[in-house]
């Protein structure tokens, strides 16, 4: 009977507004860690903290991609007359700059499928070469509509953006093993954070050359793209496309799990050439 008592303290509560205490029972052993919980909690606010303002960041960081992008058509835009002399040539520089507005726009569109709102504008139209003064308007026109066309399709077929909008848990290349802090293993690819059944999508068109179970990458995807580029998507819970299946980009192919050799729901993300894994990061950004 003794022992059972010491396992409960009592804490006196002084009410200074008032006459008389108030006591409290509360086990022993809850007092003892009151220290840990203490740091526990302060190391739960620090944490939801961090992740406030890595939220912010990431978001003003994408704003200012926004921006950047707006800067670049808005300067490319510029360089287009609105009107030519001449009926004839201001018709067909008015198909040129509709092809060339056309281009634009699909382009805008890749890009918020994939999350990415920038790409360059250099050497657009010749205007690198020191013969580019020497072309007519017309001309010009067509060098930046070719231009625009050929944007396009390396956009649509070259793995670019986030499979999901998430923050990376593991990076490309050498780590400590997950599994045993002691060894390091090589990383092929890039760890996106996310919970069970969250969506996985492609990051460019292409076939779909394998889906099923790959080992320690679980349920797994690969899609085959143009230009020898292949992708990975591993640990997947559910998978959403069968081989030889053509997709585009942003559709879905699976769902976020724990597959395989995993230690947690995340989705593995892996890019290819010709066979070789190259760091993904390379890929996030059209800016890089």
């Amino acid at each position: 009977m003794t022992d059972k008592q010491t396992d409960v303290s009592t804490v006196i509560i002084i009410n200074k507004s008032q006459l008389g205490t108030k006591t409290l029972q509360v086990k022993t052993k809850h007092l003892n860690n009151l220290s840990n919980y203490i740091i526990g909690l302060i190391v739960l606010i620090i944490s939801l903290t961090g992740s406030i303002f890595y939220l912010q960041y990431s978001n003003d960081k994408k704003e200012a991609e926004k921006q950047q992008l707006l800067t670049q058509v808005t300067k490319l835009q510029a360089l287009l007359p609105p009107t030519v002399t001449g009926a004839k040539k201001g018709n067909n520089s008015q198909i040129y700059i509709q092809g060339i507005e056309s281009k634009l726009q699909k382009i805008n569109e890749y890009l918020k499928k994939r999350g990415l709102t920038g790409f360059s504008t250099k050497a657009v139209g010749g205007n690198a070469n020191a013969d580019a003064s020497k072309l007519t308007d017309e001309e010009n026109y067509s060098l930046y509509n070719e231009y625009l066309g050929r944007l396009v399709n390396a956009v649509a077929f070259t793995p670019m953006g986030y499979p999901r909008n998430s923050s990376l848990t593991s990076f490309f290349g050498y780590r400590n093993d997950p599994f045993n802090s002691e060894h390091a293993e090589y990383h092929p690819g890039l760890d996106f954070r996310g919970s069970k059944g969250d969506e996985a999508r492609s990051t460019a068109k292409g076939k779909v050359i394998f889906a099923g179970w790959n080992g320690g990458y679980g349920n797994c995807v690969r899609i085959a793209h143009a230009n020898n580029y292949e992708t990975l998507y591993g640990h997947l819970s559910h998978i959403n496309v069968r081989v030889g299946q053509e997709v585009t980009v942003g559709e879905k192919i699976g769902e976020v799990g724990s597959t395989g050799h995993s230690t947690g729901a995340h989705l593995h993300y892996e890019v290819r050439k010709s066979g070789k894994a190259v760091n993904p990061i390379n890929f996030l950004s059209l800016n890089k």
